[in-house]
């Protein structure tokens, strides 16, 4: 340290004498390093580095350098990597280069003339669009399409019998692991309750498994479970993570989304009736696409719809909508195919051979996208519907006009009085004409002008009597015309093609210098209505993600390093309203020739039986996730659930039937645990700590409390009043604490500005992003809140009177305790020590004690 501390102190001193050369130093390192993409042919970020004036003038972040203060200059900053991105972004400079613009920056950046006039001789855009895959890109493993395996030979009778059996017992005979016994019928019969429905089963369904002495009594009561109309709200609930699944926006506003549910309801009711996992895919990606539309297949769409979405309209800021399409990649990315596609999109991914033009071919087969409300009523009720409405808003249209007419002025003079409560420099951006601003002024000042408001109420305070009577008047004539609307419809949120183009706001096809990026709309509608097919707006390749560079016109197309031949791009739209790109992707996706779709799939159901997956980085199989513990057993489980008709419960039933899955959570062998401490190779069956939801449900349904009731608009389950409080934007509404409100939880209502606290605590994923893991984390507010948390004390309470209405014996109620909260009955220890605690205690506070056992939140 004291060697390394003297090198940089002598170093400073060396270069503190020393005065940099523009021409020889500066001028060579810019135009090697920086030109290319803040030059002639792109300025990322607004940021022109071809002149000392260009890059003092700056780009949306402000100034490129600030003469003498290195510290306070963006191109020091993000070449120093002291703010983000870091810059170039090919690659770092050396600390000598970073240095010697640091050194200039601070002799006060002097620079004559101009950079970046020569030609190169290759064009440095195209060689990016047209980058190849680097030497032996499609060497890595999940590159390549599983191939299935011969299956092991395997000398234990035990584990001989099963495929799974025998990949597993072939590692860990490997490892010189043990196998645990199996586990007892009591343990099995709660493990697959809690794994298939979510919730543990009955003492009479436990009775009858465990006094089923039929051969195959564990198949039937898988096939039960899979049967129950549970099963489906189980593990529905598992692909509303992948597919970041809320009832409202998010971010600064938090909309409500009054009809998301429809496409939770949609997720519950294909995994109940075992929608092919490659169908499923398709009526989400293209459910308007499909060959026979139906109701569902346009709530599938809502899947692509699901992102969280800012609350102003995306016509005033068409940037937003690249934010989304980001989403939508970023989720079919690691989602379906288990690769992070979405780190192309300002250059070429930096650890996997994902090529910046396949985020944009992928973008292209997504560009056409609208959001819709789709009518889930006759074609004919739809159209006479919206026609009704038609004529009541072209009464309504000139009303307010009128209101308009009366308020705006005032509007105007108010609300520039609330434009005085922000800084000096937001005050100055807004008072520049609109054409006028610079980038960084046009951000300010469009950021407060489209959140700064004057409502009706504060301008009446100010009106004139007569102003104020007639604007009263005209409020009359407008309630009663609104009474007029027929019942609305009902309608499921989701996307299909429609038309509109971004178009700069100066002329031409690209952004005047200083001009933004506007969307330019149909009349009336974003929908198809012709004459002639569909044809989709142009995208472009954006260089470094920038929406002002663009480059080439982009042709759909998927991820290079993973596509074999020459799959279609489109197919042809039985409507003629839509591209058929969307149905081409998801085509794709379930081609026998994909290397990745039936794995992750696979993996993804294993990972969910046995809390880990093969591959346990479900999200992302490229060289920074983790490698398969078993690839063997995973591409033959691949080849095995396409061939399987991409059935679900098909895989559950193979997965279930192993010994792996039967065996004992609790064995612990000494030289097992010497060897494999984390379980890795599957030497025993893992404990999984219940997710928040199944936790919420388990309580209720133990209390005799849970309301079974399927489907229909989210419940809001009662939340302190602190908290209500702490809300300012969305909805939250007011139910009891009751029936109503005591459904499975996957019910309630999903706010992204405000996470239902219970769920929170026990590790809700961020609901914003897709998840494919849950994070399992064991902290005291867990266990303050089954301790203190009103629900769990008040369904304690109704535990407790449910054992005293079902008999009067203190002996039978504990039995009856035990048997209901965790499917056994008591040891005589356990019997004694609870006989002891309610002399001195209520049943109330045993009920609330079994609740708070790691046997009751744990699926063992």
């Amino acid at each position: 340290m004291l060697v390394t501390s003297l090198v940089a102190v002598l170093l400073a001193a060396a270069q503190a004498g020393r005065v940099v050369s523009f021409d020889n130093e500066v001028k060579p390192l810019l135009e090697a390093r920086c030109i290319k993409c803040h030059g002639p042919a792109m300025q990322l970020g607004k940021l022109d580095l071809r002149s000392r004036q260009a890059a003092l003038k700056g780009g949306e972040k402000g100034p490129g350098f600030l003469a003498g203060n290195p510290q306070q200059s963006i191109l020091f900053k993000r070449v120093a990597g002291l703010e983000k991105p870091a810059m170039p972004m090919d690659g770092k400079l050396t600390e000598a280069e970073v240095e010697t613009l640091k050194l200039w920056i601070e002799q006060g950046a002097k620079w004559e003339g101009e950079i970046g006039l020569k030609k190169p001789a290759v064009d440095p855009l195209k060689a990016i669009e047209e980058s190849p895959l680097p030497p032996g890109a499609k060497d890595w493993w999940s590159f390549k399409k599983p191939v299935r395996p011969d299956l092991p030979k395997v000398s234990d009778e035990r584990w001989s019998k099963h495929p799974i059996d025998a990949f597993i017992k072939q590692e860990l005979d490997k490892q010189g692991l043990k196998p645990a016994p199996p586990a007892d019928k009591r343990t099995l019969v709660r493990r697959a309750y809690l794994d298939l429905t979510g919730l543990p089963p009955t003492p009479a369904e436990v009775r009858q498994y465990v006094d089923d002495q039929r051969p195959d009594a564990w198949s039937q009561l898988v096939d039960r479970l899979l049967a129950s109309p549970h099963y489906g709200e189980r593990w529905g609930r598992h692909w509303l993570d992948v597919a970041r699944y809320a009832d409202s926006n998010g971010y600064e506003h938090d909309f409500d989304r009054p009809n998301a549910w429809r496409y939770r309801d949609y997720v519950i009711r294909s995994f109940n009736r075992d929608t092919p996992y490659d169908r499923f895919l398709l009526e989400q990606l293209a459910g308007d696409e499909v060959n026979e539309v139906t109701y569902d297949t346009l709530t599938a769409t809502g899947f692509l719809r699901n992102y969280a979405k800012v609350g102003f309209r995306e016509k005033d800021n068409p940037q937003f909508r690249f934010e989304y399409l980001d989403d939508m990649i970023a989720t079919l990315g690691r989602g379906v195919m288990g690769i992070t596609v979405h780190c192309a999109r300002c250059h070429n991914h930096k650890f996997d051979p994902i090529l910046q033009r396949d985020y944009y071919k992928i973008q292209a087969s997504l560009y056409g996208y609208v959001e819709v409300e789709h009518p889930l009523v006759p074609k004919e009720q739809a159209d006479e519907y919206y026609r009704q409405n038609d004529e009541i808003d072209a009464k309504i249209k000139p009303l307010r006009a009128r209101v308009a007419a009366i308020e705006d002025p005032y509007k105007l003079v108010l609300v520039k009085d609330k434009y005085k409560r922000f800084p000096a420099n937001v005050q100055e951006a807004i008072a520049v004409p609109e054409e006028q601003r610079t980038p960084g002024q046009a951000l300010l000042a469009n950021q407060i002008i489209r959140t700064v408001r004057v409502s009706s109420g504060e301008v009446a305070r100010h009106l004139k009597p007569e102003e104020r009577a007639e604007v009263q008047r005209l409020e009359a004539e407008i309630a009663a015309l609104q009474k007029q609307r027929p019942k609305p419809i009902p309608t499921a949120m989701g996307i299909t093609d429609g038309d509109y183009r971004f178009v700069p706001d100066g002329a031409g096809d690209e952004p005047a210098p200083g001009k933004g990026v506007k969307m330019e709309v149909t009349e009336g509608s974003y929908l198809h209505k012709g004459p002639g097919p569909y044809k989709v707006p142009p995208s472009y390749f954006l260089h470094g993600g920038d929406m002002y560079s663009r480059g080439s016109v982009m042709k759909p197309g998927f991820v290079t390093v993973i596509t074999n031949g020459e799959p279609a791009t489109e197919y042809p739209s039985p409507s003629g309203k839509t591209s058929g790109r969307r149905r081409a992707l998801a085509e794709w996706f379930a081609s026998p020739d994909h290397p990745l779709t039936a794995r992750v799939m696979a993996n993804r159901i294993w990972h969910h039986h046995f809390g880990r997956g093969i591959v346990a980085t479900l999200d992302n199989y490229g060289r920074t996730g983790e490698k398969p513990t078993h690839p063997e057993l995973l591409d033959w489980l691949a080849v095995e659930f396409r061939e399987r008709g991409w059935s679900i419960k098909a895989m559950h039933r193979l997965i279930m039937n192993s010994q792996a899955y039967q065996m004992s959570s609790s064995f612990a062998d000494e030289g097992n645990l010497a060897k494999d401490a984390a379980n890795m190779y599957l030497w025993r069956f893992r404990q999984q700590r219940l997710e928040a939801e199944v936790l919420r449900d388990s309580i209720l349904h133990v209390a005799g409390s849970l309301n079974t009731l399927m489907e229909g608009p989210a419940v809001f389950p009662p939340l302190p009043e602190e908290t209500l409080r702490s809300m300012n934007k969305g909805i939250w509404k007011r139910q009891p604490n009751g029936p109503e409100t005591w459904r499975r939880s996957i019910y309630v209502y999903r706010k992204r500005g405000l996470p239902f606290p219970f769920f929170e605590v026990f590790d809700l994923p961020d609901q914003t992003i897709t998840c494919g893991r849950r994070t399992v984390s064991t902290v005291a507010t867990q266990a303050l809140t089954l301790l203190n948390n009103e629900f769990v004390l008040d369904q304690s309470k109704r535990f407790a009177a449910r054992l005293q209405a079902m008999s009067a014996d203190r002996n039978e109620q504990l039995r009856l305790a035990y048997e209901i909260a965790l499917g056994r009955q008591p040891t005589s220890e356990e019997l004694s020590v609870a006989t002891e605690f309610l002399q001195k205690n209520q049943m109330d506070d045993l009920a609330h004690v079994l609740l708070n056992l790691s046997e009751f939140l744990y699926m063992r």
